[in-house]
């Protein structure tokens, strides 16, 4: 598929749900207030939404494959009430290891690139937001631009790097109107 147009790749724990490490219950699922509204509001002006995560927990041990599914059918639930959806989910279920990372864990690069070649997705003009600067990083390589939404279990040591470059947003809703006020404007200079 040719790269046609931008999308907003996002992060899930921390940054459309609360961080609860390794969830692994459907019943822990608790949506961070103004993330279902800001993937609306990406939603209704037709920007792709693809959620794109690190799930160690799977190849640690923590959970399997199963639990990971019914906590994700969770999220798409409770965005589904509230009038949002997701256009697309790519995950790594790899663990950190001493060996060489694997391309799809974040910073790595791989999964965005399935995305963008399975719907048509221009990796140099999308977005990129999450709590952790492994989330942020990938619009550094592909030429983004990417956007730190702080959370209680962002290291300190991200907030500090994305505030030397500006790329700190308080919110997913935030994110969301700074994306459609940029693709906007493109409109109105074409």
């Amino acid at each position: 598929m040719i790269a046609t147009r931008p999308a907003a790749f996002l992060d899930r724990d921390g940054t459309i749900i609360e961080d609860v490490d390794y969830i692994s219950r459907p019943e822990d699922v608790r949506l961070i207030p103004g993330a279902a509204e800001g993937i609306a509001m990406l939603n209704a002006t037709g920007v792709p939404v693809i959620l794109v995560s690190n799930q160690s927990g799977i190849g640690r041990g923590y959970f399997t494959y199963d639990d990971y599914a019914q906590v994700q059918a969770r999220v798409e639930q409770l965005l589904s009430e509230r009038g949002a959806h997701l256009d697309g989910i790519y995950i790594c279920p790899h663990a950190p290891s001493d060996r060489a990372p694997c391309s799809c864990r974040k910073p790595g690069v791989a999964l965005f690139e399935c995305a963008a070649h399975d719907h048509g997705i221009d990796l140099a003009q999308s977005w990129y937001a999450g709590d952790k600067w492994r989330d942020v990083q990938p619009a550094r390589t592909l030429g983004g631009h990417g956007f730190l939404i702080p959370a209680r279990t962002t290291p300190a040591a991200d907030v500090a790097r994305a505030g030397e470059f500006g790329l700190i947003r308080e919110s997913l809703s935030d994110v969301a109107r700074e994306i459609i006020s940029a693709l906007t404007g493109e409109q109105r200079a074409r």
